[in-house]
């Protein structure tokens, strides 16, 4: 397998473009993350295996923080020491699955989880 070689964005270009492509996203510590609030561990899981599953048919790894309520997504590129336009690919990616909301995008065709204390799921933007 050939490796390109990737240009690493400098921390002004990552939080201009996050600004303008991925408003939730931040950028700190040389990582570009994204912290996705949820209603408990069930959740929880569901957007770790999401992720995972984008991650690998990607093949480009992010390192996760999981919690009850919520899920930490940090994205870099290893081998360019920096985040690059993979991280950026990706976590569109990550932003339009986790964030996918059946009942506002499809107009109550598909129901979408119901408002109810015993089904909520993630904290929707």
């Amino acid at each position: 397998m050939s490796q390109k070689e990737e240009k690493a964005y400098s921390q002004e270009e990552i939080e201009e473009r996050l600004k303008q492509e991925l408003p939730h996203w931040y950028y700190e510590n040389g990582w570009i993350r994204r912290k996705f609030r949820t209603h408990g561990w069930k959740a929880s899981l569901m957007v770790v295996n999401t992720v995972g599953h984008l991650a690998e048919a990607a093949w480009h790894h992010p390192d996760l923080t999981v919690s009850y309520a919520f899920v930490i997504v940090k994205l870099a590129t290893h081998t360019a020491k920096g985040v690059t336009d993979k991280d950026f690919a990706l976590a569109k990616k990550i932003e339009e699955v986790v964030q996918w909301n059946a009942n506002a995008e499809t107009g109550g065709i598909l129901e979408g989880t119901p408002d109810d204390p015993r089904f909520r799921y993630l904290k929707y933007d």
